[in-house]
């Protein structure tokens, strides 16, 4: 039997300088075991100079009121597992059913617990700080959910001051039958869900591909529409204070955040 020669590591003998990583800021993610979106729908969004880095919680489906409420447990050590020893600039937790089930500040609190003292917003808190920078008050709602997590998000809504004109369901309980329905078929839905009297239409859920169709239907519809992933980037880039334009995803991009008093 042949014996391999001995091999002695020699050191690569190159000058080179480091590619900075992210030099804009790092975003962490903190997304559901089931997601089959949220890290592609938020990248066709983020500038090419923000990185995002994501961990998943424990979940499963069916997305129902009381499986959101128990993938909240899990926060803390997905948390944990971002970026250990570098941290990011910002937490996003990418799921708008679980916060309105379980609530924005219970949310940041669990998110806290694995990663002290870093910024966090949620698609419900970002989408809320959105609708009042542009002046929306009056709001039709679109979502992918079935009845009980559909009212849940605008009892939310409500819970907060808005008033919500219309509530639209596609009675979905799947994340993959979620992420499955076709941007124009969100696009219809807006259009169907729009009245008169609303300042704006908002496209709930992070599971979704919503953002790519928001500068269309605010096109169609003549009135500014959020979506889940669209406003938490956004909310994202401004708590990083980024201050490059993002173009391509709504006029929501034009503005800066008010603060929530």
């Amino acid at each position: 039997m042949s014996v391999a020669p001995a091999v002695t590591p020699e050191p690569v003998d190159l000058s080179y300088l480091p590619d900075p990583i992210a030099p804009a800021g790092r975003i962490g993610l903190i997304t559901l075991a089931t997601d089959f979106n949220s890290e592609d729908d938020l990248r066709r969004i983020i500038p090419g100079d923000v990185g995002l880095f994501t961990t998943r919680i424990e979940n499963a489906n069916p997305v129902t009121v009381e499986n959101l409420r128990t993938m909240a447990d899990d926060l803390p050590r997905a948390a944990r597992t971002l970026l250990p020893g570098y941290g990011v600039d910002v937490a996003i937790f990418g799921c708008t059913s679980g916060t309105a089930v379980n609530g924005s500040d219970k949310i940041e609190q669990l998110i806290h617990q694995g990663m002290p003292g870093v910024a966090v917003t949620n698609p419900l808190l970002a989408s809320d700080i959105a609708l009042r920078t542009i002046g929306a008050q009056k709001i039709a709602v679109v979502t992918p959910y079935i009845a009980d997590v559909t009212q849940s998000v605008a009892d939310q809504l409500i819970a907060r001051g808005f008033t919500v004109t219309r509530l639209l369901g596609f009675g979905l309980d799947r994340d993959l039958d979620m992420t499955a329905l076709p941007p124009d078929a969100l696009l219809a839905a807006a259009l169907q869900a729009n009245s008169p009297d609303a300042d704006a239409v908002f496209i709930s859920c992070t599971a979704i591909r919503a953002a790519e169709i928001a500068e269309r239907a605010e096109k169609l519809l003549g009135k500014p529409v959020i979506t889940s992933n669209q406003a938490l980037i956004w909310h994202a880039l401004h708590l990083m204070k980024y201050d490059k334009p993002v173009t391509g995803f709504g006029t929501l991009f034009d503005h800066a955040p008010q603060t929530l008093s």
